[in-house]
């Protein structure tokens, strides 16, 4: 069966099976290995995506659910190459390890921040996370780098900091 689907803001017609996982279309089909695959059951996160905005599980979605959509993957989350102002603050706060559920995350993730979304509660990232498994960060890092990337949002680190210590330096 034919379909259109744009991915990363590229059209493309592709011929699928009916039962061809998103995830495979997206790694073997067009070559987009940033989408991992963890489980095989929708309990990792490693393979999220947006889709028309808004995360799902592209292992528990077929290609054909996807037929007149927008795809954004990791590899098309960020602008001329640079990463996003949540992956930055991930990097910053030391919250992503291995790698290995990095994608996923950014792409659940960047639909809780949004542009220039009010901060989220700490209880409310935690909640939002509960989707995506990973087994290096203990999650402190992520938190705080969702902080960060919300504006307005100090992390831990700038709110335990001296008052005086940015005068000094």
């Amino acid at each position: 069966m034919k379909i259109s689907l744009t991915v990363n803001g590229a059209p493309h017609e592709v011929d699928v099976e009916p039962g061809e996982l998103l995830v495979e279309r997206l790694r073997d089909g067009l070559g987009l290995t940033g989408t991992k695959v963890g489980c095989d059951t929708g309990q990792c996160g490693t393979c999220v995506v947006r889709l028309d905005g808004r995360s799902v599980k592209s292992c528990l979605l077929l290609t054909v659910q996807a037929a007149g959509s927008e795809v954004t993957t990791i590899e098309g989350a960020g602008t001329d190459g640079g990463l996003t102002n949540l992956q930055e603050a991930l990097r910053a706060e030391h919250g992503t390890q291995c790698g290995f559920c990095t994608p996923g995350m950014v792409m659940a993730l960047g639909e809780l921040v949004g542009d220039g979304a009010a901060a989220p509660t700490e209880t409310e990232i935690r909640e939002w996370l509960t989707g995506n498994l990973c087994r290096c960060t203990g999650y402190h890092g992520v938190v705080r780098g969702v902080r960060r990337a919300c504006a307005g949002a100090p992390t831990d680190d700038e709110q335990a900091e001296p008052a005086g210590r940015a005068a000094k330096e």
